[in-house]
């Protein structure tokens, strides 16, 4: 490890160190950490590629989605000592790699039950071993397509989401993993990597399963990074194979197998020395050292930045006294104000502090219910000209009865007009029910000031929610009294009323512009 100053090096442990006291907490701060995260469709040999960096076989293994909860695995380089240890059970040393496999799928059925659900909430592994580096990778579930087990259908989104939520952040390194006998242009993980870091900046590329490639075939164009290029390049590895896994083949002679397929290849031999597990775990290594250097002034000012804020709050509180009513009012007056203050921004639209660029939020979902929403729901109301027609002609019978009409009576007209002004009650009422869902998301969304206080929270939004459950109802009330007065009354002075006046006054017009 002489390629690297020790000062640097001690750089990993310190995110490492920032990263558990985050998890811990249950909170990120809104912080990115350097980290690289792994990505790969389920048959891409992400399992195998961590298992080498570590030679110890500890991951869960089996058909379907193995991970299922992220994996924060944080490799300590360590002379004199070999084992695990999770966050979840500091203090406990696991030397039986066997059982640290055990304990990953326990503790993943526990959040997320055992019939194959998901959850972003991760697991914390400490690794300590002489024969690793320094790293800290991100073992995210693998890419599926057909949900299994108690699955919700749109398992696919939900993966993919999950890995979107760390990807996309620019202090995260994309680790590819993509098998070379599948064609590299359908590769879920690079796709997904692409729509992130569309010029390869981020993306370090790794290519499992080289020797399971056709005959005559080879990768070397890729390798080489001529054909996909990525500015951190492509990195070739030769996982175990599902019968070695089966046999438990050592990792450390399938290292050696490794590194004899790429010394004989005619098409790899060249760059033999650019290949394999033990050049990819020191690139990225080294390219996790640079990473957090390049990113260590950015996160040092956001820090301090949070840490002024903190202190600023923490101030606030050094005087406070929790025996006192009067200073208990007073705090609970300040979050109700602000939960006010916040809700008549979100609604009215005043400020610009916390403006979304990505979607519409608050008041202006709710605008585009009244004049978007609304307004297609009353034109889908198409009429049947042909069926108007026929029910017209119903109607005159029926009022006319047994005689025989001359002119066509008003009860048939208020009839048809009164079928059509009763179909305006549903979609009015409608655009109720979706504005009070768009204000429940909104009082959600504001409670979360008091989020320090859950029993205050819950009561502040089922106050407000019973409240607008109230005016839910007075509302649809109204809207249903207004119907009434227009079914009650046909006023036919109204300027937009076409009687048989305004009827001969327009054909009138028409003749005497045709003259």
């Amino acid at each position: 490890m002489a390629w690297v100053n020790q000062g640097m090096q001690a750089l990993i442990p310190l995110i490492n160190r920032i990263q558990d006291a985050f998890s811990q907490l249950g909170t990120t701060l809104n912080f990115d950490l350097p980290q690289i995260a792994v990505v790969g469709g389920q048959s891409a040999g992400k399992s195998s590629v961590l298992e080498n960096f570590v030679g110890k076989d500890f991951l869960p293994r089996g058909s379907g989605i193995v991970t299922r909860r992220p994996l924060i695995l944080q490799l300590i380089n360590d002379p004199r000592a070999e084992y695990a240890e999770f966050l979840h059970k500091k203090g406990h040393k696991f030397v039986d790699f066997d059982l640290v496999r055990k304990e990953i799928e326990d503790e993943t059925d526990r959040v997320t039950g055992a019939n194959k659900g998901i959850s972003q909430i991760p697991i914390n592994l400490r690794v300590f071993s002489p024969h690793v580096l320094n790293l800290t990778l991100i073992d995210l579930p693998g890419l599926t397509k057909v949900p299994v087990g108690d699955q919700p259908v749109d398992i696919e989104h939900q993966i993919r989401d999950m890995i979107l939520t760390y990807i996309t952040r620019d202090t995260c390194l994309i680790l590819a993993v993509t098998p070379a006998n599948s064609d590299l242009a359908t590769s879920d993980a690079l796709k997904l990597a692409r729509e992130v870091d569309p010029q390869g900046l981020r993306t370090i590329g790794v290519l499992t399963k080289l020797d399971l490639m056709d005959e005559g075939t080879d990768s070397r164009d890729i390798l080489e990074n001529r054909l996909f290029p990525l500015r951190r390049g492509y990195v070739g590895v030769i996982n175990r194979s599902q019968k070695d896994i089966v046999g438990r083949k050592d990792i450390r002679a399938a290292l050696d197998a490794e590194r004899k397929f790429f010394l004989s290849h005619a098409s790899y031999r060249h760059m033999a020395e650019r290949m394999g597990t033990p050049f990819l775990q020191k690139t990225l290594n080294q390219q996790l050292t640079n990473h957090i250097k390049d990113t260590l002034p950015t996160l040092r000012d956001s820090l301090q930045k949070k840490l002024y804020s903190m202190e600023k709050e923490v101030q606030e509180y050094k005087q406070f006294q929790f025996n006192d009513p009067s200073r208990k009012t007073k705090a609970l007056m300040q979050m109700v104000q602000q939960f006010t203050a916040d809700m008549e921004r979100s609604i009215e639209g005043s400020s610009a502090r916390l403006v979304s660029t990505n979607e519409l939020s608050g008041g202006a979902r709710i605008n585009r219910l009244f004049h978007e929403r609304f307004p297609f729901e009353i034109v889908k109301m198409t009429i049947d000209e042909k069926e108007m027609r026929r029910e017209i002609q119903f109607a005159i019978r029926n009022i006319h009865g047994i005689r025989v009409g001359l002119f066509t009576p008003d009860m048939a007209f208020e009839a048809i007009v009164k079928k059509q002004i009763e179909r305006l009650k549903e979609p009015s009422l409608k655009c109720v029910d979706l504005v009070v869902n768009e204000l429940a998301s909104v009082v959600r969304g504001c409670a979360e000031c008091v989020n320090r206080y859950p029993r205050l929270r819950d009561c502040v939004e089922q106050i407000v929610t019973n409240y607008m459950r109230q005016q839910e109802a007075f509302a649809k009330q109204q809207i249903a009294m207004i119907v009434d007065y227009e079914l009650a009354y046909m006023n036919t002075n109204h300027e937009d009323f076409i009687g048989f006046s305004n009827a001969e006054a327009k054909a009138s017009s028409t003749s005497t512009k045709r003259i």
